[in-house]
């Protein structure tokens, strides 16, 4: 893909990028809670239509640092140093942008509400055309098509990459100068994220400032201008985009270059026979026309011992797919079998044998939380539920889990909000295993992290596989390549399977024109973004 931003120039010196004036300004920012420092004296500018990038690992600060310039800090922080906006309206694109969107309201009413909030001043008779005018030019800006079925979807009815364009749309019709973008591409495949890619250098075309928050390096290769690389709270290495990732000098800089995002693994061959089986699956949401099917899968197998990649771009039904497998979409006909018996279609039908069974570890690790209890005390609570352990034995057995993970023990004392994103995941996959499940629903529980951290928590969930005891994986991920443990895969386009194989022969000899699409894609070859 060729950056929409970037020529030859921009990586020429270490000097500014712009000599525009600045409208943001941080300087020695620090913020401790309970005596560790989340920032470490970060400072940075940020003028107008211009993208600077905070790189880093799961962890590092980005977020906090993102956060600060809205005012936001975590309960009991103490913060030292100073951010200035000069005159300019900050908008922020959180990284699960459902979190901040009212799920009791529909799309067009959320941008409606945004829109009459900036014509108040005109007479009362030309306010409705101007709040539809200014609705349709934000979903523009945006790259998100307003059709009226659109508007009438309630948040949940809309794809990840959906949701977050509407938040973005929200920020631009509040009148925002600067957007903080907090992992904009996590989850989505390689064809939306060139729409990402392109709807945020069409908004810095307009003169818009972008602070982005990512560990996609290909994203941040094509959009920023200025890139800081973060790791425990402090800025290592600052300077042009290209100078950073073409010679970075820090060492921590060139182990985040040098990971590989790419495959080796899956070897594991001691399937067994069927274990879950789906057949004549249609699901369907709700809208304002009715109920409108979203997802029909004729027939896909797991057998015992395998893994199998199921992978679509966003909107495609994986994640539909993934919570009818748990019961946590109901709205669907069809069936899910386990050992040949169909499943309940909703989780609250299950017995606890069945909810054992099938564990779903969500993509969103930290909004599957109580953000009011210690770690250790959720992840034990798994054990005690569905399997009717004592308290004190269920204790014992998560902080072994959570420690097999890597997780030390004064981290999972803590309450969730203490953890950091991969931190947190690898909790939320500890109390899944705590269940003794026979099949493992992974939906998305590497897109939120960098390089590094996702390698590791993708080594963790090949060595289960690996297990003899070792629970069968459902891993749901936008990422062909990313598909790391998997030894069959499903491509899904559209709600419907277009391509299911081994690996090796969709990695390498894909039949389906929509699988070729996103093979290229994903390995930067082709451009193609369908509507």
């Amino acid at each position: 893909m060729n950056s929409p931003k970037n020529s030859p120039s921009t990586s020429s010196s270490d000097s500014p990028v712009s000599e525009d004036p600045v409208i943001v300004t941080v300087s020695g920012l620090t913020v401790e809670v309970d005596g560790r420092a989340l920032v470490d004296g970060v400072s940075l500018r940020i003028r107008p239509g211009t993208v600077t990038a905070l790189v880093g690992a799961s962890g590092s600060g980005k977020t906090t640092t993102g956060l600060a310039l809205l005012g936001e800090y975590p309960t009991g922080a103490r913060v030292t140093g100073d951010v200035t906006a000069h005159g300019a309206r900050i908008g922020y694109v959180p990284q699960h942008p459902a979190a901040v969107l009212n799920p009791a309201r529909r799309t067009g009413a959320l941008l409606r509400d945004m829109a009459r909030q900036q014509v108040r001043d005109l007479p009362r008779s030309r306010r409705r055309a101007a709040v539809r005018q200014r609705v349709t030019d934000a979903l523009a800006d945006a790259q998100l098509a307003g059709s009226d079925e659109l508007l009438s979807r309630y948040p949940h009815q809309l794809s990840g990459g959906q949701q977050q364009r509407v938040v973005l749309a929200q920020a631009l019709l509040l009148g925002a100068r600067v957007i903080v973008a907090d992992e904009p591409t996590t989850g989505q495949d390689a064809l939306t994220k060139r729409r990402v890619v392109e709807q945020f250098a069409a908004v810095t075309a307009r003169g818009i400032a972008v602070l982005l928050l990512s560990h996609d390096l290909d994203v941040v290769r094509e959009l920023a201008d200025e890139v800081l690389v973060m790791r425990g709270g402090r800025v290592v290495e600052q300077g042009p985009v290209h100078r950073i990732l073409d010679a970075p000098t820090h060492p921590w800089t060139k182990e985040l270059l040098a990971e590989p995002r790419t495959l080796p693994y899956a070897d594991p061959e001691r399937t067994g026979a069927e274990l879950l089986t789906v057949s004549g699956l249609t699901a369907r949401h709700r809208t304002g026309g009715g109920r409108v099917p979203v997802l029909k899968v004729h027939g896909l197998t797991l057998r015992s011992g395998e893994c199998l990649a199921v992978v679509g771009r966003s909107g495609s039904g994986k994640t539909t797919l993934a919570r009818c497998l748990a019961g946590l979409h109901r709205d669907h006909t069809g069936q899910v079998l386990l050992d040949g018996t169909a499943l309940p279609r909703s989780v609250r039908d299950r017995s606890r044998e069945q909810i054992a069974a099938v564990q779903y570890v969500f993509q969103d690790a930290r909004a599957a939380f109580d953000e009011h209890r210690p770690v250790l005390d959720q992840v034990a609570r798994t054990a005690v539920r569905l399997h009717g352990v004592g308290p004190r034995e269920a204790a014992t057995e998560a902080r072994r889990v959570l420690t097999g993970l890597g997780l030390d023990e004064s981290l999972v004392r803590r309450l969730p909000g203490r953890l950091s994103g991969g931190e947190l995941q690898r909790a939320a996959l500890a109390r899944a295993l705590l269940a003794r499940p026979r099949v493992l629903v992974c939906d998305e529980i590497t897109s939120g992290l960098d390089p590094v951290t996702r390698r590791s928590l993708l080594d963790l969930l090949a060595a289960l596989m690996r297990r003899q005891d070792g629970p069968s994986v459902v891993l749901i991920t936008h990422d062909l390549e990313t598909a790391a443990p998997a030894t069959r895969v499903a491509v899904l386009d559209g709600g419907e399977v277009v391509e299911e194989g081994p690996r090796e022969q969709i990695l390498t000899a894909p039949r389906h024109p929509f699988t070729v699409a996103l093979l290229d894609a994903s390995r930067g070859r082709g451009s193609a973004v369908r509507p």
